[in-house]
């Protein structure tokens, strides 16, 4: 079992940054792969980006390389989405989410993959 609690979400100017943080409880952090994910209002949850139980960093959608960046820091059992130069088109509501794949190198895209989510955390961009 890991529980996991999302923070840092709120409302940003177009342009602007956002740290969203993910704090991890219960098995050691390093088994599992940690994604992010959004869902916009009317959308289905898509894959945002991820870090492998490795520390391979893995990004989903083309719109967001550049602008955000996946890290975790092991002894806070903590990861972050480094979120720049936002866009309205950002604005959605962000989890986290853990799995334990059987390859240390994997993040998948899946979010059926996933067995622990956190509650996400609201991120609103204006323009």
């Amino acid at each position: 079992q890991v529980q996991l609690v999302e923070s840092g979400g709120g409302l940003v100017q177009a342009g602007g940054s956002l740290r969203l943080s993910c704090a991890a409880s219960g098995r050691t952090f390093t088994t599992y792969a940690m994604g992010w994910f959004r869902q916009a209002p009317g959308k289905e949850r898509e894959f945002v980006a991820g870090i492998s139980r490795s520390g391979g960093s893995t990004y989903g959608e083309r719109s967001v390389k550049g602008r955000f960046t996946v890290s975790r820091d092991i002894a806070k059992t903590t990861v972050y989405l480094q979120m720049n130069s936002l866009k309205p088109e950002d604005t959605a509501v962000y989890y986290c989410a853990a799995t334990a794949p059987a390859f240390a190198f994997s993040t998948p895209f899946n979010e059926n993959e996933y067995d622990y989510w956190g509650q996400g955390t609201q991120v609103t961009v204006s323009a």
